[in-house]
């Protein structure tokens, strides 16, 4: 592990003095390219510096330890040392996880889906809260979401509803996500007081650049129409809604949430373009037989991977076994309570994997 921080921190001295350099400056690409990875390597240097510290510290603390001194000043001294190993200990680990293997997709922004399944009307509502969930929670991270397609129900729920979270690192949190997310509740047009079960999928796709998925426009059909509103009434006179067909395989995007149908357009060009970069990452995962099912974050959709509870105000992540009587603040947009342990265990997992 040490020699591996050596030589990143060789690498991160190299690029602070060619930041320096008129030359670099100069040229924008260039600087860009090695600004982003100095931006990288920042937090594990930092991070080792301060281990190198604590180890000069302890050793200085240990030489003290071998002379003849006082009892009171060696007593100072065997409490040093222990603070300095428990400080060694606690860099250490935090060093091993920097060292993991990053998600090449942790610093984009998402493309999210999310739908309504067994339930109904509640079951849209449900959705519905979902929605909120995300988009306070994306207040608190200063990310920024934008609706590329909805369609609500009469009541205010969702049927399904496809929405960008810009920012940056938005993936390395919100890809934990992914499945199914049930709820346990008294509907409110239930008269009988009976709680029933309802559920909706939610889709994390990593943001796709242009160059990571080339989309020939010929293997696309466009057609425009005009969108609608709740219960299917028209909303809009003008055809601005676009859908496109991705002819090979077979993928339909919508879109209709801007007057503008060049706007549409351009949106649904970045949903499709995340969808095929999904499809590719499926089939390459599949080709490493199974790594990715070791993983919390490993996205399956299918999965059942959370339960609202508001009888009893709980919320269960049934991947990691936690269970939280925080209901409320939760929806209210902390979901960070939820993803901080998914984080904790999903890096746990990997350590194992790698020790």
């Amino acid at each position: 592990m040490l020699k591996k921080l050596e030589k990143l921190e060789e690498k991160y001295n190299e690029i602070n003095e060619l930041l320096s350099k008129t030359e670099i400056i100069n040229d924008q690409s260039q600087y860009q390219k090695y600004a982003k990875t100095h931006a990288e390597l920042s937090e594990i240097i930092g991070k080792y510096r301060d281990y190198k510290s604590v180890l000069q510290e302890l050793k200085d603390t240990l030489e003290m330890l071998e002379e003849d001194n006082e009892e009171e000043f060696k007593q100072m001294l065997l409490e040093e040392k222990s603070k300095l190993q428990q400080q060694q200990d606690i860099l250490e680990e935090e060093l091993k996880v920097l060292l993991l293997p990053r998600d090449p997709n942790d610093e984009k922004s998402v493309i999210m889906e999310i739908r309504a399944g067994t339930g109904g009307e509640e079951a849209a509502l449900f959705a519905a809260d979902l929605f909120r969930m995300y988009t306070r929670y994306a207040e608190y991270q200063g990310w920024k979401i934008d609706i590329m397609d909805s369609h609500y129900t009469d009541i205010g729920g969702i049927k399904e509803l496809v929405f960008v979270v810009d920012g940056h690192g938005a993936y390395s949190k919100l890809k934990y996500e992914s499945g199914v997310h049930r709820v346990q509740r008294i509907p409110a047009t239930e008269s009988g007081g009976r709680i029933h079960t309802s559920a909706a999928t939610v889709a994390v796709l990593p943001e796709a650049e242009e160059v990571e998925v080339e989309i020939d426009p010929n293997e696309i059909r466009v057609d425009v129409y005009c969108s609608s509103g709740p219960g299917g009434q028209s909303v809009n006179t003008t055809q601005s809604a676009v859908r496109l067909t991705h002819i090979p395989s077979g993928l339909v995007v919508t879109c209709q949430d801007e007057k503008s149908q060049h706007k549409n357009k351009a949106k649904a060009l970045r949903v499709l373009r995340a969808r095929l970069k999904e499809i590719a990452e499926e089939e390459k995962n599949a080709e490493m037989a199974g790594t990715r099912k070791n993983q919390v974050g490993s996205g399956d959709r299918s999965e059942r991977i959370r339960t609202y509870n508001f009888p009893q105000g709980r919320v269960s992540d049934h991947r990691i076994n936690l269970t939280l009587h925080k209901l409320d603040i939760i929806l209210a947009g902390q979901l960070k309570e939820v993803i901080e342990p998914l984080i904790a265990h999903d890096q746990a997992e990997r350590l194992k994997q790698v020790e």
